[in-house]
């Protein structure tokens, strides 16, 4: 890679190095693990740089290749591997908005893989159903219906935690 080329990635991958972050962690709910898929997904930015700094959208692709490196992990078999039964509690500032938001996270946590990137992508990024589409590669209408199947999940995963949102779905 020429210098100026590497300079440009550089420059790039180091502004959206918080953001790429802030979306594996939102998809797979792991510090570390979100760190492993930003790694992989930045090198394999680094091995088609050429190709992607001529891209129209480079934000975009970048984005499809960090949600593509997730659900990928899904489908290797070590990435079942758990190495302890509990989950790892998380300390947080108390106040009605942080226990909506550990209510939701904890359901979403227990939504399929497919489900939760769809829903993390239409709602925590507010992609239109034609982006999301792009982003993964399938029909608009699977979209459209993995995001009605997602939030029937996370409903069901809800349940009685349900009634601490009102009708439009702000937190009571």
């Amino acid at each position: 890679m020429r210098a100026q080329d590497e300079q440009q990635y550089i420059d790039y991958v180091t502004a959206r190095l918080p953001e790429l972050r802030r979306l594996a962690g939102s998809l797979c709910k792991d510090r570390h693990r979100a760190d492993d898929i930003v790694q992989t997904a930045i090198t394999k930015l680094y091995v088609h740089w050429r190709k992607a700094k001529s891209v129209d959208h480079l934000d975009a692709y970048v984005r499809t290749i960090v949600v593509r490196t997730f659900l990928n992990e899904y489908r290797r078999p070590w990435s079942r591997v758990k190495l302890t039964d509990e989950p790892i509690e998380r300390a947080a500032p108390s106040g009605r908005e942080v226990e909506t938001r550990l209510v939701v996270a904890n359901a979403l946590d227990r939504v399929p893989p497919k489900l939760r990137t769809v829903l993390v992508l239409r709602f925590l990024y507010d992609l239109p159903v034609r982006e999301v589409a792009e982003t993964l590669g399938c029909p608009e209408n699977t979209v459209k219906s993995h995001t009605a199947r997602g939030l029937a999940v996370l409903r069901r995963q809800l349940g009685p935690n349900l009634a601490i949102f009102d009708r439009k779905g702000q937190p009571a």
